[in-house]
């Protein structure tokens, strides 16, 4: 890798890792869109390599998130184990299929989380609160679900927890994010090995994407909590739209 390559995927991670930050999802769901776009990796290949960029800055993001706003650790620890197992099972599943169909799963995937988070902005919902709807229990399953769809597109399950803990249990946006990353550590760690054991890791791209984000997530955090809670939403689902856009285009070939 020449010293050029070198310092444009630091920039990229950078810009990735703020992102990331921005969304509680350690920066992993675009850069998988970039990596496949922009790079010409195959989907397990972009999932994989971009995972060695998303398990550390889950690790900072879930720091600055705890300095903010206190992360509760029993529910911290029922999100991390449930999602540990089931992203275990469908990683192995996932380094197994076709790229291409994995691909266009992984589309279907971006483009119906952005319609549920465009339906429940549409309607009325309950104010959040510091209180739970539901017992806490029932994280077993959101973790166990979340785990599962992380491990199976490589974006930690983040995606998927955050939606489902504002809009079922009622809790405010920054501290689902917060929960949402406590979710993504485990299930993160070990797709990364899955993928790395069956050789769909880029390293020479991965760490100095990592370092960029490493660099950088702190600022994505810091405005997260700055910016009003439906603008948040509204800029999570149009940045959920682009990146099925930009794997769509790529995908067919246009």
């Amino acid at each position: 890798m020449s010293l050029i390559d070198l310092l444009l995927n630091l920039v990229l991670g950078a810009a990735l890792g703020t992102v990331g930050g921005l969304f509680g999802i350690g920066g992993g769901l675009i850069a998988i869109p970039v990596l496949g776009v922009l790079f010409g990796l195959d989907q397990q290949l972009a999932q994989g390599t971009a995972l060695v960029m998303v398990v550390p800055n889950v690790m900072l993001a879930i720091w600055r998130y705890n300095q903010r706003n206190r992360i509760d650790l029993r529910h911290a620890l029922l999100l991390g184990i449930t999602s540990l197992v089931c992203a275990w099972l469908a990683s192995l599943y996932a380094v197994e299929l076709d790229s291409r169909t994995m691909r266009w799963a992984f589309i279907g995937f971006l483009l119906a989380l952005a319609a549920y988070n465009l339906v429940r902005m549409m309607m009325a919902q309950a104010p959040s609160g510091s209180e739970l709807r539901h017992p806490w229990g029932w994280f077993g399953v959101l973790g166990g679900v979340s785990g599962a769809m992380g491990g199976l597109f490589g974006v930690g399950g983040a995606v998927v927890a955050t939606p489902v803990l504002t809009s079922v249990f009622g809790t405010t946006q920054v501290v689902a994010q917060g929960l949402s990353l406590s979710l993504a550590l485990p299930s993160t760690g070990v797709t990364l090995l899955t993928y790395a054991l069956h050789e769909h890791v880029n390293w020479w791209m991965g760490v100095p994407l990592a370092v960029g984000g490493l660099l950088s997530i702190s600022w994505g955090v810091r405005l997260a909590h700055s910016l009003p809670e439906r603008l948040l939403r509204s800029l999570f689902c149009v940045f959920l739209l682009i990146c099925a856009l930009m794997l769509g285009l790529e995908a067919s070939g246009l």
